[in-house]
């Protein structure tokens, strides 16, 4: 396949006059060669060069493309013909399709992925498409179920418009046919002229999607982000040859206000924090994908297309913010019948509706994923379920549903207030908190005793115990050593046998909690109650936990270092604390969420300063290490 490069423009919005754009460097090389040598790697090694613009600067320096192991040709126009003007010079010399890069294009694409894709659809036109984070100075695409395009929309866009955030990202394959729809000596450009005409001819353009490198350079601050980017080893990485990472977002009660089988546009509304979240998402090499179940689709309350454009809604609101996601999967069906008007053949049992895994393992094979290092943000049981299922970590939001639904015995990973806490953790606070304890276990990791090791994680309530206690587990689970976590809030007075009297010493059974540990490391097997955090109840669930020979057991709980019993026998004692500007916010944030009205927040938060902050901030003074998780 031969490859055009259009090298024509001009490098004066970046501060250039000698050079054309296309010879601006990205690090050590001028982006035109960084181009060639990613033609090269997949097998392009005839390569013309549609120049202009200080033509013979390109000329001089790439000559017939013998030093770079490529024959290169140069076309230089003597007048501005566009995109496709360009193009259309070629016209006598192109027999079979050809590909055509924009010469101020940063990326790193598998071009063999793209040829495969083109191969199998065999229209007039693939063009790579992909969401971007400024789709309203953007033209954008839509593409069908069957990656048909079906419509372009130039810039400006309407107002008071939503649009799918799909941009065309100026790399395409070409059946000579397209010569036809381009005029001679005519100035005239692929995505405002040439593509809507193949459209209006009932001619198959493909949009073929990817999430790997692709940007323009064209403004200074582009040129700046492009070339840390590059130096950085981003671009390469995110090339599809390399597994990615994800984070995988539930929709209704994550993205959007829960509304109960959500059918209606003017219903769908962000949190406020979501935006800001998922840009963090995009700014590092994490994956956005949404996943989501839509049986209102099953019930007949919604159609596809009315689901559509609520996801249109979503992607425009969002992208104002300069925020996109990579990939959506939703699942219409619904098991149960009774509802007027449902949709029978989407009335099935399936493996797509969570907490089934198959949306997570289609959206694994589109783009590459480790689904091992990838996480689930929901607010459901059935969510965490589905993480579980897929053999991803979960983070259950107290938005939404906040896990109060209850259909599914599954366990979070991490306990977050929202989508930007939880995208906070896995981004900004995981790897930190995870060196931190890989650090802190040494000495126990090489340990080579029959019996159990235990672990204690103590301080104050919201300072990020359990957060840091199951990046502990997670450690030790990578080094092949098996652990369980015990709560000691399993152990609490339930709320309604408090009396105004009872310290933190007195909320807490503290001969139940030495009697079961102690039966525990005996090798043992105890029942548990669980501890609901929302009604500060205490369930009679009895679940059953038993040590297997070597398991370590990390106790977590506010008071674990008062305890006499698991100071003595305690291998490893770790005190956990933050500032108390944001303990009391989280304090706010998680009494709210279990429905305290604020004057009694304040309150509650009063008297947990009197009976509980002073007495467990002198416990830190038995820890073998203190750890401030706003440090890390």
């Amino acid at each position: 396949m031969k490859l055009l490069i259009l090298a024509g423009g001009k490098g004066s919005r970046l501060g250039y006059k000698d050079i054309p754009k296309p010879m601006v460097k990205i690090g050590d090389k001028p982006l035109l060669e960084l181009q060639i040598e990613l033609a090269k790697r997949y097998g392009l090694k005839d390569i013309y060069i549609l120049s202009g613009y200080k033509a013979a600067v390109i000329k001089e320096y790439f000559g017939d493309g013998r030093d770079f192991g490529v024959n290169i040709y140069h076309i230089v126009e003597d007048q501005e013909l566009g995109t496709a003007g360009a193009v259309k010079q070629l016209e006598s010399i192109i027999n079979d399709r050809f590909m055509v890069f924009y010469g101020d294009t940063v990326m790193d694409i598998n071009l063999k992925n793209m040829q495969d894709f083109d191969s199998k659809s065999q229209g007039i036109a693939t063009i790579l498409v992909h969401p971007n984070d400024h789709p309203g100075d953007s033209d954008l695409v839509e593409i069908d179920h069957d990656n048909n395009v079906t419509h372009f929309h130039s810039k400006p866009h309407q107002e008071n418009k939503y649009y799918t955030n799909l941009v065309n990202a100026a790399l395409y394959i070409f059946d000579p046919q397209i010569f036809n729809y381009i005029p001679d000596n005519k100035k005239i450009d692929f995505g405002k002229d040439v593509f809507p005409a193949l459209l209006k001819d009932n001619k198959k353009i493909y949009g073929y999607k990817t999430p790997e490198y692709i940007k323009d350079m064209g403004t200074k601050n582009r040129l700046e982000q492009t070339t840390a980017h590059y130096l950085s080893g981003k671009v390469a990485r995110l090339n599809s040859d390399n597994k990615r990472k994800a984070i995988f977002l539930d929709r209704d009660g994550v993205i959007n206000k829960e509304v109960h089988n959500l059918s209606k546009i003017e219903d769908f509304e962000l949190f406020k924090n979501t935006a800001s979240a998922i840009k963090k998402i995009n700014g590092s090499e994490y994956l956005a994908i949404v996943i989501t179940n839509q049986s209102a689709i099953a019930k007949g309350f919604l159609t596809e297309l009315g689901l559509a454009k609520i996801h249109q809604k979503m992607e425009s609101l969002l992208g104002k913010e300069g925020a996109y996601i990579d990939g959506l999967y939703y699942c219409p069906h619904y098991p149960e019948s009774g509802f007027e008007g449902e949709v029978k053949e989407l009335k099935i049992k399936c493996e797509c509706r969570k907490p089934g895994t198959d949306m997570f393992l289609k959206a694994a094979v589109d783009f590459n994923i480790d689904l091992e290092k990838s996480y689930f943000i929901g607010d459901t049981t059935v969510d965490n379920m589905a993480a579980n299922n897929a053999g991803m970590k979960a983070i259950l939001v107290r938005t939404g549903y906040g896990g109060s639904d209850k259909r599914q015995p599954s366990i979070p990973n991490f306990i977050c207030k929202d989508i930007k806490e939880a995208v906070d953790l896995v981004v900004d606070d995981h790897k930190n908190i995870k060196n931190k304890a890989m650090d802190i276990l040494g000495d126990t990791l090489k340990k080579t005793k029959n019996n159990n090791h235990l672990i204690v994680v103590a301080g104050l309530s919201r300072s990020g115990k359990s957060t840091f206690c199951n990046i502990l587990k997670e450690v030790l689970k990578k080094n092949k050593i098996k652990a369980s976590t015990l709560n000691l809030d399993n152990w609490l007075v339930p709320v309604k046998e408090r009396n105004l009297e009872m310290t933190v010493q007195g909320r807490y059974k503290y001969n139940e909690i030495q009697e079961d540990i102690k039966s525990l490391l005996e090798g043992q097997e105890i029942s548990l109650n669980e501890y609901d955090a929302k009604t500060r109840e205490v369930k009679k669930i009895q679940k059953k936990l038993k040590l297997a020979k070597q398991e370590v057991l990390i106790v977590d709980g506010v008071v674990g270092l008062d305890l006499k019993y698991l100071r003595e026998i305690a291998d490893l004692k770790i005190y956990v604390e933050v500032s108390e500007d944001l303990r009391k916010e989280r304090f706010t944030d998680f009494y709210e969420y279990k429905g305290l009205a604020l004057k009694d927040m304040q309150a509650l938060y009063e008297t947990r300063q009197k009976d509980e902050v002073d007495f467990i901030k002198k416990t830190a003074s038995y820890a073998d290490i203190t750890i401030n998780m706003e440090q890390l």
